[in-house]
């Protein structure tokens, strides 16, 4: 049986939605101003499709409910965003919180439920796998993640996107979390990568494409919905690039797709990113593990903990195609790990904004400022791997008069650096010891010497 009701709604930042729900998920099929004729086509098409599928055959209820513009005849200007929602709306209290040390853009709360309270209290992650857990990201967006055979709970509120586990057949489009996937065990998660396999670092990733484990889902700017949804995907996963393509992440959600923007990117401190993999601890279903690795790479901190700062002075760039160096800005992460690491970034003043991490700059104004610093790493991620000072000269002759070139202090990261957001202290440590050890090997973790 299908039927259809026409519900008036609270108006949102972006105008009332046409909504189609098939419990537990809720389906965005269309925005303020959209024709009704052309929102009821869209809705029968996303229904007919899922229900067309074995297992499918259940009810299905559509709730569409009418936008502001259509009721007052015109457009109108979006309302202003309310405050951030807190709690599920059902008169719930979490049990406790997801403790954080550095990640600021995302939070977890758990709730028992029905169930007693978690018997043991110095031991709370043992008890997270059978509690909810809303998520709450710095983009507004909460998801209500659903223990394996735990009902979906009554009177949770607008707006919270419903995610029963086990996540199957997930379309990975934010490339660098393909790292927390691989560390947590969980690559059997995954469906769908917006990366071809030539384009991996990760060995797993890249085998489990070959093998056809997980298929090219098309890039994040122009995913292949239909092979897509072929596999009734739990979750897309993207990252703030969506935000250029905003159409996109609106289809899939029309699609029956719900979608994830992670923020890692956004955090101020280093070890915020490889935070996140908390977060998908409890995505996964490995909260204890993902608790493990992350101490791990706090360790590296603690460990450097009052250690004095060298003096020593740092380039860490690449050069473009079209001749331009690539640096870092100043607030990005990158120069935050050198100072962690003991050294000093060698731009003091390149721009802090986070509207992007890096600046182009002639290569006359990189020599000014540059050509004294103690050590270059060179960037081999965005411009390809370099094995040799012959190969770093041969970019641009003006690098042989560079202090660390005539000295031999020049690095290269390798290229799965910016792919693996797991192992931000390790490379800190890498650093340090670039930094201070006189006998360090020509190959760390995630650097190598050039000769």
């Amino acid at each position: 049986m299908k039927r259809v009701l026409l519900e008036r709604v609270s108006p949102s930042p972006g105008g009332l939605l046409w909504v189609a729900r098939r419990a537990p998920r809720r389906v965005v099929v269309g925005r303020r101003g959209t024709r009704i004729a052309s929102l009821l086509r869209l809705a029968r098409h996303s229904i007919d499709h899922r229900s067309r599928r074995p297992g499918m055959g259940r009810h299905v209820l559509v709730v569409l409910a009418l936008a502001v513009s259509l009721l007052g005849g015109c457009a109108t200007p979006a309302a202003t965003p309310a405050p951030a929602a807190t709690g599920l709306g059902n008169g719930w209290t979490p049990d406790h919180s997801l403790e954080l040390q550095y990640a600021t853009k995302f939070s977890v709360d758990f709730y028992d439920g029905d169930q007693a309270p978690c018997p043991d209290r110095e031991n709370l992650a043992a008890c997270e796998a059978r509690q909810y857990a809303l998520v709450s990201i710095s983009d507004g967006n909460r998801y209500l993640v659903v223990p394996q055979g735990r009902p979906v709970p009554e009177g949770i509120g607008d707006g919270v996107t419903v995610l029963p586990l086990p996540l199957t057949n997930l379309y990975l489009a934010a490339s660098s979390t393909m790292s927390l996937v691989v560390a947590l065990d969980a690559l059997d998660a995954v469906r769908f990568s917006s990366l071809a396999a030539d384009r991996w670092y990760i060995p797993e990733a890249k085998a489990a494409m070959d093998a056809g484990q997980i298929l090219f889902g098309g890039k994040y700017s122009a995913p292949d919905y239909e092979l897509i949804l072929k596999s009734d995907p739990s979750l897309a996963i993207e990252n703030g690039m969506i935000y250029h393509t905003p159409e996109v992440k609106e289809k899939l959600e029309a699609l029956g797709i719900p979608v994830l923007v992670e923020q890692s990117s956004y955090e101020s401190h280093p070890l915020g990113r490889s935070e996140w993999i908390k977060l998908f601890g409890v995505l996964l279903g490995r909260e204890q593990l993902a608790d493990t690795l992350f101490d791990a790479q706090a360790a590296h901190l603690e460990e450097l903990a009052g250690q004095p700062d060298t003096g020593k002075t740092v380039a860490f760039f690449s050069i473009s195609s079209a001749g331009y160096v690539v640096a870092r800005k100043s607030g990005d992460y990158v120069p935050k790990m050198i100072g962690l690491a003991g050294g000093d970034y060698v731009f003091s003043n390149l721009g802090d904004d986070t509207a992007t991490s890096t600046v182009n700059l002639e290569m006359e104004q990189f020599y000014a400022t540059a050509k004294d610093a103690d050590y270059i790493v060179y960037n081999a991620t965005i411009s390809g791997q370099l094995q040799s000072l012959a190969d770093l000269t041969a970019l641009n002759p003006l690098l042989k008069d560079f202090k660390a070139v005539r000295q031999g202090n020049v690095w290269c990261t390798d290229q799965d650096f910016y792919q693996d957001m797991t192992g931000l202290g390790q490379m800190i440590t890498d650093l340090h010891q670039m930094l201070t050890d006189p006998e360090v090997p020509d190959q760390l973790t995630f650097l190598h010497r050039l000769r």
